[in-house]
């Protein structure tokens, strides 16, 4: 719920992908995943990590969280879907975008979930 450094990680990796000359549009794609991916941490999270792994094939994003875990992963992948509670929506989050976007994104989507444990997110963008 510390929406103040929400997005931090997702700008870490950015300069970092810009860095290593990485091509604009394959970074735009792996910062949608890493922003949706941190959002979702910060809005359903008790505690969480974001990484990446680069290398010359792929960027590898892994998001991973202790929390209430998805029931549903193929209702949670349904464009507009959302159990964020009214303060978040109010507050501009919580459309049920972040899991449509990050599959729209990523080139390969694994996610791993199991209820009152945690979610573990895995999205590759291939270079």
């Amino acid at each position: 719920m510390d929406f103040s450094r929400a997005g931090q990680a997702a700008a870490k990796i950015k300069k970092v992908l810009q860095q290593v000359g990485v091509e604009p549009g394959i970074v735009r794609r792996a910062i949608i995943v890493a922003y949706e991916a941190e959002l979702n941490i910060v809005i359903h999270a008790y505690h969480g990590t974001l990484t990446a792994s680069i290398t010359p094939r792929k960027i590898e994003i892994v998001a991973e969280d202790e929390g209430p875990g998805i029931p549903d992963i193929s209702l949670a992948m349904q464009e507009g879907y959302s159990t964020a509670p009214p303060h978040i929506r109010e507050m501009g989050f919580g459309a049920g975008m972040g899991l449509p976007n990050i599959k729209k994104s990523a080139d390969d989507l694994d996610i791993q979930s199991e209820v009152n444990k945690g979610t573990r997110l895995r999205a590759a963008i291939f270079i």
